[in-house]
Formats: structure tokens, sequence, C-alpha cells
């Protein structure tokens, strides 16, 4: 496939996806001299369309990893995502834990939607839960080893045909994959889906939070009020400007305590080509 244009598309509540795509994606357009196009799918209304994808192009997709998979919030717009040809790359980031499953899933929902996965990488951001777990992530090595990557799959991009093999992950099979299930230390399953920030008194009713929110879910009348779903993906935390939302909640403090402490190493980067 002779790309002519390089996507960069993924959903990115804290931004770190959207480093690590459009860090691979722009070296990609770059090295291969054509123009580098940009789909943000993070906000509900972007949610509700895709770019129409021919086989003239590179297209460079990114999810987080939720509870080892793919969010499951996200499953239902993915399946309506078409590639007609277009090669691909899935690109998935986790919180310095493991990816589990969720690159051999994106890599599936892509090559069940059309599109050609020739290669693949998992990279590592900042933990939605914390700004201590994998802290400023990715850094300046990551995005290097992004470029470096971009540059790579430019390179491969020509010889990709639909008769390429998906590219191969690690991962189990359609039937087998779990969500991760996070414990105490006696084994008990600790259950955080219901769970939703607080907002502190410093709040001046800005609306930010409102408007970042990946699934609408802040009242942006009330901001205080919920009127759908959290799935702690940290966007009003981490960009409120007062810092004014927080949680509270015993069981999820305990998770995030656990993952902090248990989780210190720098975790590894990984490159499928």
């Amino acid at each position: 496939m002779q790309a002519k244009r390089v996507w960069a598309m993924y959903w990115s509540a804290t931004d770190t996806t959207k480093r690590v795509v459009t860090a691979i994606a722009g070296q990609a357009a770059q090295a291969r001299g054509v123009s580098l196009a940009e789909y943000d799918f993070t906000l509900p209304g972007a949610r509700q369309g895709a770019p129409e994808f021919t086989t003239d192009d590179l297209v460079v997709f990114g999810t987080p990893t939720y509870a080892g998979r793919v969010p499951n919030v996200l499953l239902k717009y993915l399946a309506t995502v078409q590639g007609n040809g277009a090669a691909a790359v899935p690109v998935v980031t986790f919180g310095n834990r493991a990816f589990d499953d969720s690159l051999i899933e994106l890599r599936d929902i892509l090559s069940d939607n059309g599109f050609v996965p020739f290669a693949a990488a998992a990279f590592v951001g900042e933990h939605s839960f914390s700004t201590t777990l994998a802290a400023g992530r990715p850094d300046a090595d990551d995005l290097a080893l992004a470029m470096q990557f971009g540059r790579d799959i430019a390179a491969r991009a020509a010889a990709v045909t639909a008769e390429t093999p998906v590219i191969d992950v690690p991962g189990r099979a359609h039937d087998e994959r779990t969500y991760y299930q996070p414990r105490d230390r006696a084994g008990n399953p600790v259950d955080i889906r219901k769970v939703k920030p607080k907002t502190n008194d410093s709040c001046d009713d800005c609306g930010l939070c409102a408007k970042l929110c990946p699934m609408g879910s802040i009242d942006p009348a009330d901001v205080r009020n919920y009127i759908g779903i959290c799935i702690k993906c940290g966007a009003c935390i981490k960009k409120c400007p007062k810092g004014a939302k927080y949680y509270d909640d015993p069981s999820y403090l305990y998770h995030k305590t656990e993952l902090e402490e248990g989780y210190k190493r720098r975790a590894a980067v990984s490159l499928f080509l």
C-alpha cells in the first residue's frame, strides 16, 4: 500500500494516548512525505461519526487500557469504524501495571472492521488514578521510541497488502478474555464501578469538567451532579485548574494505593513489527 495519508485516531481522556499516537503518526507521515490527519473521538460528539478510510490510508489507532481491555464503553462506537482496506497500527497505553488483552482486542476489532493491522505497540502512560504511578509518562524516552516506531512503520507500510497477515501480539483468544479484577490482600474483590468524584469548595463553577467528560456525565448546570456513569478516566480531576475534583471512596483509595505500591518499577514499552 502506498499510503497517501497518515491518520492519528485516538481516545485519550488525559492526553497520554494522544501524545503517543500523534508522535507515531507524525513521524510516519513525515517519513513518507504525506499529509497527517487527526481524529480525536474522546468526547461524545465525536463518536457520532468517523473518517472514511481507504487503501490509501495508514491509520495509527489508539486507546487506553481499562481493566486489561479496550474500554468497554467504546466497543459500540468502535464497531462502526470501517477500515475499507486501510493499513492500521493498533496502539494501547497502560498505567504501569500491564496491558493484558487490550492490544490483541484492539487488533481484532480493527481486523474485523476491514483494517489491515500490520504492526502494533503498547506504551506506558501515567495512570488515570494517580500522579505518581508512571508519573509523567510518556516521557522523552517513550516519545523517542514512538517516533522511531513511526519511522519503522512508514518503511514497512508500502509492503502491506490485503493479504498481509495480522500482526502477532500477546493476549488471549476472544472467549478467554476477562476484565482485570482488583482485590484486597485477603483476596476479596474491590468493586469501584459506581464510585464518582466529589467536588470541594475550591470549585468556581467554570464548567470545564463538564466539557471534558468523555461520557458527558457531568451536569454543566451543576458540576457537582452526575447525569451518567463515571469510568474513572481522570479527566475532570487532572484537568481541573482548581484541583476541585477528588475521590474519597475507601475502596477506590485502597485500590489506588495498592497499584502505586505494587507497580513502582518502570514498565517497558512493547513494539511489534
